[in-house]
């Protein structure tokens, strides 16, 4: 867009690279602490890891075989593409240090990847991974951890058995920034007993880490997780975004959003058969053209509406 009204993840690597770069999502079979034992059982109740998983991400296959299939997959159509490993699903630095690093260095290893992204929960990154993403930032690769944060709600946090509070993200957000390396965090808007502006509180929270990046995108009812089983029965209660309402919301959170933060995605993509609600019949690129529109009619401009500036 010649205008455009907030600042995107292609903004963001266009500042670090000067190719086109794609993610390429890896599965190392790992777990996550609320799920296995560590610290709950479970699992946060909105969640069914299938849902975001590329079929390309086989816990069985390699982390070198998994990087070279989507490369494959990608590089047909862009052959120029270099690619970032994208250690995606559940909790990536889970399960033990030493195992982490190997499948970090296995992918930076591989002919075209030019550093990761690290997803993780806040309360399972320290120091010392945070040391040692660091080196290798050092070496001149790109790293990011992304942590899912959700809300900056506690009630909330503890509603949907996330087993983690928002003062972890705090902690991880400032570690992470003092090794260097850069931070996005990953929110979820419509969390049970969450009003909009209770969302809004969120994202003046997240100013005030002033991470490079965020993710947010509408709370999905996914088969087989237990907020779909409670809200069945009418024991929770979401808010039922329609497309229009959730238009308005973004409008709101991109002008409350601190200016500096690229705004990597506003919506998320269950596949059909799992997905229950909200069922929208729009692709992303579809709802994000939309909100390019309404943006311009309403004259809303990222951080307008800041109340933080640093």
């Amino acid at each position: 867009m010649a205008d455009k009204r907030y600042r995107d993840y292609a903004d963001f690597l266009g500042d670090r690279f000067d190719t086109k770069m794609q993610k390429l999502s890896v599965n190392t079979g790992r777990s996550c602490p609320n799920r296995d034992g560590t610290i709950g059982r479970g699992g946060c109740t909105y969640c069914n890891n299938m849902a975001f998983t590329p079929g390309y991400c086989l816990a069985s296959d390699s982390v070198a075989v998994q990087l070279e299939k989507g490369m494959r997959f990608f590089g047909r159509k862009y052959p120029q593409m270099r690619y970032l490993a994208y250690f995606q699903s559940y909790t990536s630095t889970h399960g033990g240090f030493d195992s982490f690093r190997s499948a970090c260095l296995e992918a930076l290893g591989v002919d075209g990847i030019d550093g990761m992204v690290v997803g993780t929960r806040p309360d399972c990154f320290d120091r010392r991974v945070a040391s040692f993403l660091g080196d290798i930032r050092d070496a001149g690769k790109f790293v990011m951890m992304e942590f899912g944060a959700e809300s900056a709600h506690d009630a909330t946090l503890r509603r949907v058995n996330r087993c983690h509070r928002w003062a972890d993200t705090v902690e991880a957000v400032e570690i992470a920034c003092g090794a260097g390396l850069c931070t996005g965090l990953h929110l979820i808007m419509g969390l049970p007993g969450e009003t909009p502006e209770m969302m809004l509180q969120t994202v003046d929270a997240v100013n005030l880490l002033l991470p490079d990046t965020v993710k947010l995108h509408q709370l999905q009812i996914v088969a087989d997780t237990p907020l779909a089983r409670a809200v069945a029965a009418g024991e929770e209660s979401v808010e039922q975004w329609t497309v229009e309402g959730y238009l308005d919301f973004c409008c709101e959170a991109v002008g409350r959003l601190h200016p500096s933060i690229a705004i990597e995605r506003f919506t998320s993509q269950s596949p059909g058969d799992m997905l229950i609600s909200p069922r929208w019949g729009l692709k992303n690129y579809e709802f994000v053209h939309r909100l390019d529109r309404r943006l311009a009619e309403s004259g809303i401009r990222q951080g307008m509406m800041c109340k933080y500036r640093h």
